[in-house]
């Protein structure tokens, strides 16, 4: 295996190059924690050599973060500052990158009031719907990729000493984002293209909708009729090709709205805002959810549920084979971003009308006719498991078998 700086290096390179595919000229806002001072400056490091013009750092401690949601004035929670708004929606209209490094601590909120960081979260969602508007309709390019922290790292790979934890967790994302081995643009373009493949078979079944079944699961969802499926790559409003998650191993879609019929039971915990969700089951009627319980983290569900009218309703319906190269490390990351593509998963709230035939140039109206549900929130949990098995339903009558336990049928 190469030294740590080595890859490192590799990792910020394709972080800038394949994720951002950053381009001469253009500005980068890095959205970033205080204890990924190293890894952000190789990322400005390598930004400026791919020609960036600007490259700005927001900083953010989550220790902070926590004081605020403990001790801010309840009223204060739900203000949001009018200048970040700012920043982002001008820097979107100048046709900026945006990357959000997120390095955690799964349990940094445990015992915080629920409520109060609802409050704060729905504010600030609230306050950038034009910016997340952007982002949703991939008009701009924009990446997520996580570093380790102590916390986390210790979470995830509890024995050994701290600096050994890291470590391990250092070892676990340069594998899962394909730079440990060889030159990792190339192992991203073939990646890229046998998700591609994945996706084009999805889009010629023109299915009406998916049966899943498996362990605390029945579940029945409608697609909207010319809904897309979307692997790794998105291009935005300029032409640029670009990779949102780092790492990925999804092809995903949106539901039709009031589609989505049955229960669904989680096979991995969410962990939300450093708050662990485990165990969490939906029911649906006629697309909203009616019912649902949590073994742990019920105060939390309760407040994403509760968010708004949308947040009852699913956005997102995302297909990811166990054998993959995140899910056979067998490791639970208590990361959404890495638990995600180890998993088949659905999120709870916004979808992406880029995942509809023209609909990233539809409005509000349009999109609500078509089906495309609106939310504050965007919230990814896993479903998936060997036991899951997928149907696919066409519009003659047609069943297809897509996944056979939790792999592609096609490779079972």
């Amino acid at each position: 295996m190469q030294e740590y700086g080595e890859l490192l290096q590799r990792y910020a390179n394709v972080t800038v190059r394949v994720g951002l595919n950053l381009q001469p000229g253009q500005t980068l806002l890095v959205m970033a924690p205080v204890a990924g001072v190293e890894f952000v400056r190789e990322v400005v490091k390598q930004a400026y050599g791919a020609g960036a013009r600007h490259v700005y750092v927001d900083w953010e401690d989550e220790q902070v973060t926590k004081l605020r949601y403990q001790l801010e004035p309840e009223v204060a929670l739900q203000e949001f500052p009018a200048w970040r708004v700012e920043q982002r929606e001008q820097l979107a209209a100048q046709g900026a990158a945006f990357l959000t490094i997120h390095a955690g601590d799964p349990d940094l909120l445990l015992g915080v009031d629920a409520r109060r960081i609802g409050a704060a979260k729905k504010a600030g969602l609230t306050a950038l719907a034009k910016y997340r508007e952007d982002i949703q309709n991939m008009r701009v390019s924009w990446l997520v990729v996580s570093i380790p922290t102590q916390p986390w790292a210790a979470k995830v790979f509890p024995e050994g000493t701290s600096a050994e934890q890291v470590a391990r967790l250092w070892q676990a994302i340069f594998k899962a984002t394909r730079v440990d081995g060889g030159d990792p643009v190339i192992a991203w373009g073939n990646h890229i293209k046998d998700l591609h493949e994945k996706a084009n078979f999805l889009n010629e079944q023109r299915f009406k909708r998916l049966h899943y079944r498996g362990p605390g699961t029945d579940l029945k969802i409608e697609l909207p009729e010319r809904h897309l499926w979307i692997s790794a790559e998105s291009t935005n409003d300029q032409g640029t090709v670009f990779v949102p998650n780092m790492p990925t191993e999804e092809v995903f879609t949106l539901p039709y709205r009031t589609g989505v019929e049955g229960v669904v039971t989680s096979s991995m915990p969410l962990n939300h805002d450093g708050v662990l969700v485990e165990n969490l089951s939906l029911t649906f009627r006629a697309g909203r959810v009616v019912d649902f319980s949590a073994d742990s983290g019920y105060d939390t569900l309760k407040e994403i549920l509760d968010a708004d009218e949308g947040s009852r309703y699913l956005g997102e319906v995302a297909l990811v084979p166990q054998n993959s190269p995140i899910a056979n490390m067998g490791t639970l990351f208590y990361n959404t971003l890495f638990d995600e593509n180890a998993s088949c998963h659905l999120a709870i709230g916004s979808a992406y009308p880029v995942c509809l035939e023209g609909g990233a140039q539809m409005n509000r109206e349009m999109l609500d006719q078509r089906g495309v549900n609106h939310s504050v929130m965007h919230v990814d949990f896993m479903i998936g498991s060997a036991q899951l098995n997928i149907d696919g339903e066409t519009h003659d009558g047609r069943v297809v078998p897509v996944f056979r336990n939790g792999n592609w049928a096609s490779q079972s």
